[in-house]
């Protein structure tokens, strides 16, 4: 199954969180190839898929050798002549790692120009996106950096759906309508609204109400054991067949995409 998801939300929501038990729950199925996508400038995808501290990998942005020979510029350069559609689709097996079936890539930060840089670093990772989004025929999960920065119009129309993640706070719930018009103006069709640390009934009326435009994908509650793994620095659910019945319900909903 080839399913392209975007998931976005305020700080502090658990959309990092999120996205590593979505990749698992996908992953536990065999037949499923997941590629987990890390875009968040503050990258801890790894620890969530319980990918251990001594196995460092390093950012897409960041391989130096890799970049100046595809593009034919040294990273960290602006303007000149260089290659604008790099050799890109080795990338996901030679610089990620893989447990429990999901594959991990680090795409990293440019660090001079701005999102709309044009540069070395950030031809090879709008290059990367497409290729991923457009070419391979696997799951794909993006935990994006809030929004959909790292999404350009090529890429948005293939996006299955967007998951913004929200809380009960009223902030997360604001940044929401932001972070959807940012979706809707690049393209994607599908933008879904996934509460998460809901600690009951009135939690969820809550979001409802104040987001009664959006779709609402599901709920995930208040769990002690993700409290409690992140306090311990692991991976929440070792076993994903322990996470909550919500989370494989919400998975349902995103497979039953690809059969409309």
């Amino acid at each position: 199954m080839s399913l392209k998801i975007a998931i976005g939300g305020k700080g502090g929501v658990g959309k990092t969180t999120i996205t590593a038990l979505l990749a698992r729950c996908l992953a536990a199925d065999e037949k499923n190839k997941v590629i987990a996508i890390d875009a968040d400038p503050v990258a801890n995808l790894a620890a969530g898929l319980g990918i251990p501290e001594d196995e460092p990998i390093t950012p897409i942005s960041q391989l130096t050798e890799l970049i100046a020979e595809r593009t034919g510029a040294k990273p960290g350069t602006m303007g000149g002549f260089f290659t604008l559609n790099p050799k890109v689709d080795d990338i996901p097996e030679r610089f990620s790692l893989t447990r429990d079936g999901v594959k991990l890539l680090v795409m990293g930060t440019v660090q001079s120009g701005g999102s709309g840089c044009i540069c070395p670093e950030a031809t090879i990772l709008k290059a990367l996106m497409n290729h991923l989004v457009l070419v391979r025929d696997d799951i794909v999960i993006m935990d994006m950096e809030a929004g959909v920065e790292h999404l350009g119009r090529a890429t948005s129309a293939s996006v299955d759906a967007l998951i913004i993640v929200v809380n009960p706070g009223a902030r997360s719930q604001a940044a929401a309508a932001k972070i959807r018009k940012l979706g809707t103006d690049i393209g994607i069709k599908k933008i879904f609204v996934l509460g998460n640390r809901v600690q009951g009934v009135e939690d969820q009326e809550l979001i409802r109400k104040n987001l009664a435009d959006f779709e609402i994908l599901g709920f995930l509650p208040e769990h002690k054991e993700v409290v409690t793994a992140d306090r311990d620095g692991r991976r929440p659910f070792d076993l994903i067949s322990d996470a909550p019945k919500e989370l494989h319900a919400i998975i349902e909903k995103l497979t039953a995409l690809k059969k409309k």
